[in-house]
């Protein structure tokens, strides 16, 4: 486990220097991004956001990493007290799909149910999961509260392939201006319900016909057609703590994606209350 407190580096200090020179008054957004776990490549993840937001915005990015490729990664900085205390924003990337304690998620809830913002990405979306969790959670129950706060249910995905992206609701802060895009292979996260979620943006995958195990294509077999929602926003707890959330982001190409951190970046100024109707960064946290 490696808990990034922010890097000394030349590249973090240019950044610092020039968004205070441009308003002393506004300090740089201290974002934290926790990731890590299975079936992604979190370490260059990792480095492509925090090189993006702070490309973008008056931002400081640490990271909270774990190398652990399993189901089961967990991350130090949770178990601290008042652990989001020192950051604006949190951004969850974790894919810890068979950490089911009640007490070590909660722990991360209660810091968003009492106020802070979050970003979450692709995985994140899977994480924290247990009982009969593909079946549709009943709100207020023992395995509801994750989904609760995320504003979606979602259980599974499609193939890896590549998903046209278009943005439904053009007139929200965060996607104005924004243009529809295709990604590269991606993974489609399904819904299976939604839990007081904003969509943004949908997003449709042309699935390619696959035989049944022991069992061949019938020659006339044609793609299937799926679609999800991709992006929404949420307000979660008695704060109305604001969170905005996106299912793409599996692949290191798509992460490092210039539209892809465009949208990220917009989603951490409008949870942080930094962006104005047009889409804007407020003075002092834009670059």
């Amino acid at each position: 486990m490696k808990l990034l407190f922010p890097l000394l580096t030349l590249g973090v200090t240019a950044a610092l220097f020039l968004a205070q020179a441009a308003d002393p008054a506004v300090k740089p957004l201290r974002v934290l991004v926790v990731a890590g776990g299975c079936c992604h490549e979190y370490d260059k993840q990792t480095l492509a956001l925090k090189e993006g937001i702070e490309a973008r915005l008056n931002a400081i990015v640490d990271v909270a990493y774990n190398p652990d490729k399993t189901t089961k990664a967990t991350f130090e900085i949770y178990k601290a007290k008042d652990w989001a205390k020192d950051f604006d924003v949190i951004v969850h990337d974790e894919c810890s799909a068979d950490v089911t304690d009640p007490a070590y998620v909660n722990a991360i809830l209660d810091a968003h149910k009492a106020g802070k913002p979050a970003v979450n990405l692709h995985c994140a979306m899977h994480s924290y999961r247990w009982g009969n969790f593909r079946e549709p959670v009943q709100a207020g129950g023992d395995n509801a509260r994750w989904y609760e706060f995320l504003g979606l249910q979602s259980t599974a995905h499609g193939p890896k392939e590549p998903i046209s992206i278009t943005y439904t609701d053009k007139t929200h802060p965060i996607t104005q201006g924004l243009e529809d895009w295709k990604t590269i292979n991606e993974e489609l996260y399904n819904n299976i319900q939604i839990l007081g979620g904003k969509p943004l943006a949908s997003g449709v995958q042309i699935v390619p016909p696959k035989a049944k195990k022991g069992e061949t294509l019938p020659p006339d077999a044609k793609p299937t057609e799926a679609t999800a929602v991709v992006a929404w926003t949420n307000e979660f707890g008695p704060n109305k703590t604001k969170t905005f959330s996106t299912t793409i982001g599996h692949n290191t190409e798509t992460v490092a994606d210039a539209r892809y951190l465009d949208l990220v970046t917009r989603g951490i100024l409008w949870v942080t209350g930094h962006i104005n109707e047009n889409g804007k960064a407020e003075p002092g946290y834009g670059k």
